[in-house]
């Protein structure tokens, strides 16, 4: 159990994939001739200081060990046995609780290949591994080697059918210096950073009112009141405290600064990964049975041992270990909260950026009452004291990771087609969570930490009947025709046109689309109308609420039908594969090569190319040919989205 927490906690710390010149480690690579037939290939690797590279003989259950491997598709050759290796040594790791076998500084590394075709000239093999100091970072890189040059490792090139299907994604396009307007993006930025700093902030004041945390806030701030020399000094020492408390959070979200300086793309194929979604939902399901009652999570006990015995330190750095031994201790309470805020914003276009406004948000709530009541002891008497009331707090919020966990599992389903979790399935599941929730607190049903109820007071009754009203709201969204629109959900459920029901199109509120940009382009110009180029995503949250809250708008859903191609290029479309014929792989500016093989593959390139932009929802106007009509539009208000359209529109009718 301890240790699948420890490994949810490094996922703050862990990345999918990483492929720029800034990697920690460097690897080059030379050739040595032994036969004919046979060639050792040596991978010279260097590493920043303070990382490790693990060994191909790194023990199960621990880090990713290191795996050379030929190139999909390659033949004429085989790799002969494992790689030899030179100055591994053996690390003790406190997470796996074993030793592993490591580099540091430099690492040898030799793997013989075995010629079954003499006229090969050059060979392609992936270099894939892990390498870690505070953040872990896999990597997987490709090699082209030359069995003729000594040594050489050759520029990455692609072959003329791939150039020229890179070439067919580039458009002609005209007024490109509209694109640069970005004059409202840091308004948006700004107005989305507030939003998740407000979640964040909420969350930690939903963590204050549980049983870990809010027990501590009357026996800390009194310590520092009386234990200090000076009434001055005990509430430096708190405010110094509530400070900590922000900056370990904030400290949290700092890997993901790192790993988005490495390829500012990793954070959002994160996002839409359908793994990890599945992930995100078992670890969700798996903290609100903890909520729950059923079990709970610690962190190692010696990590608050550690930690509580540092903070007998006196000065700034005692403070600092309370306040980290805070952050362990109330794990229990906080994680799940933690969690459900790292997957919201990993979710999210804002990605890093964002995940530090909430931790921020989270610490700061945190922080406030061992500051505010040590600026003002007097309230500590006005405290309500702790009882069952922190119990029914922390199943609340388990009904609610419970809700939270199936948006994940409808990401995958949705990205997967795997046709599982339709929209009204969904809402269904959705109604039955929070009819459970009314009925615990009506006291219909009860969990293992409950405390015998003898009269239900007069808030748990009125949240009661807010909650079944929330459920009479969500109750008509499994009827074919709902009898008003879920507008309160927006972004949460399915898409509409995902449903159990037949549907006229698989295109947003029934409007035809088209999904492939080149035909969408020969109806425009055939029936002479401008495009709505809207680049969207399976898993995008702000897509569905764009669709759900703006396009539904009467004036604007008119527009979009009578008066412009609708162009919809789903961007995280990975499951579907692209024909043979068009698989093809795009050279990089930096030279590395990004294999296009699904329809997701195609269109987030393309956007790239194209628009120099990889964010959803993203939509452009555009003339049948290529003329950009005005600047791009994301997400924003109606308002302004029907006035878009309109000057769009007027712009088209004057050329």
């Amino acid at each position: 159990m301890k240790k699948f927490i420890t490994l949810f906690v490094l996922l703050c710390a862990i990345v999918v994939k990483a492929q720029t010149e800034d990697n920690p480690i460097k690897i080059e690579t030379s050739i040595k001739k032994i036969s004919n037939t046979e060639y050792d290939v040596i991978f010279n690797a260097k590493l920043f200081k303070g990382w490790y590279l693990y060994s191909q003989y790194n023990p199960d259950e621990a880090s990713l060990p290191l795996v050379i491997s030929i190139a999909e598709g390659e033949t004429g050759y085989n790799l002969k046995g494992k790689a030899d290796e030179k100055t591994p040594f053996k690390k003790y790791s406190e997470v796996w609780e074993k030793e592993e076998i490591v580099f540091k500084d430099k690492a040898i590394i030799t793997q013989r290949i075995q010629l079954t075709n003499k006229d090969i000239t050059q060979i392609k093999l992936n270099f894939f591994g892990q390498v870690c100091e505070t953040a872990c970072i896999n990597f997987d890189e490709p090699f082209t080697i030359s069995l003729t040059k000594n040594p050489v490792d050759l520029k990455n090139t692609v072959d003329d059918k791939s150039k020229d299907l890179t070439q067919k994604l580039r458009l002609d396009l005209k007024n490109t210096h509209l694109l640069k307007d970005d004059s409202n993006s840091e308004s948006e930025n700004s107005s989305g950073l507030v939003s998740i700093f407000f979640l964040g902030f909420v969350g930690g004041l939903l963590a204050l009112l549980t049983p870990c945390v809010f027990p501590m806030i009357p026996l800390t701030v009194s310590f520092f009141t009386k234990q200090s020399q000076n009434k001055s000094k005990g509430i430096f020492n708190a405010v110094l405290y509530g400070f900590f408390i922000v900056f370990i959070y904030i400290l949290l979200s700092l890997p993901f600064h790192f790993l988005d300086n490495l390829d500012p793309e990793i954070l959002n194929t994160i996002s839409t990964n359908v793994w990890l979604n599945i992930f995100f939902f078992v670890v969700l399901v798996f903290f609100a049975f903890s909520f729950f009652g059923f079990y709970e999570i610690t962190l190692p006990s010696s990590w608050g041992n550690k930690m509580d015995s540092a903070s007998s330190v006196g000065g700034i750095i005692g403070v600092f270990f309370m306040a980290l031994t805070l952050a362990i201790v109330s794990f229990s309470c906080t994680g799940p909260i933690l969690g459900s805020l790292l997957a919201g914003s990993l979710s999210s276009d804002g990605g890093a950026t964002q995940l530090t406004a909430g931790m921020t948000g989270f610490g700061l709530a945190l922080a406030l009452p061992f500051a505010l009541f040590a600026l003002f002891p007097s309230w500590l008497n006005s405290l309500p004291k702790s009882g069952g009331w922190l119990n029914t707090t922390k199943v609340i919020l388990g009904f609610l990771e419970l809700a939270l966990a199936f948006k994940f599992l409808s990401n995958a389903d949705l990205v997967a087609h795997w046709d599982l979790l339709k929209r009204e399935v969904f809402i269904g599941i959705w109604i039955l969570i929070f009819i459970g929730l009314a009925l615990y607190l009506f006291a219909k049903i009860k969990f293992p930490h409950d405390a015998p109820i003898k009269k239900l007071s007069f808030s748990r009754i009125s949240f009661g009947v807010l909650v079944f009203a929330f459920t009479f709201y969500i109750a008509p969204g499994v009827l074919k025709n709902p009898t008003w629109n879920l507008s309160l959900l927006s972004g949460f459920p399915p898409p509409q046109f995902y449903s159990i029901y037949e549907q006229e199109t698989d295109c947003p509120l029934g409007l035809n689309c088209y999904k492939d940009f080149d035909e969408g382009l020969a109806a425009a110009k055939v029936l002479n109308k401008p495009i709505l180029l809207d680049f969207t995503g399976w898993a995008c949250v702000n897509c569905r609420k764009m669709e759900e809250n703006v396009w539904s708008e009467p004036e604007i859903y008119q527009i979009l039908k009578d008066d412009y191609i609708l162009i919809s290029l789903y961007v995280d479309d990975n499951e579907k594969k692209l024909p043979k014929n068009q698989q093809f792989d795009f050279l990089k500016a930096n030279g590395k090569i990004k294999n296009i093989r699904t329809v997701g593959d195609k269109w987030s390139t393309f956007q790239v190319i194209n628009f120099k932009n990889a964010s959803q929802p993203y939509y452009v106007l555009l003339s049948p040919n290529l003329e950009i009509l005005n600047k791009a539009e994301q997400y924003t208000d109606r308002n302004t989205y029907y006035n878009w359209l309109k000057e769009g529109l007027k712009k088209f009718n004057l050329n």
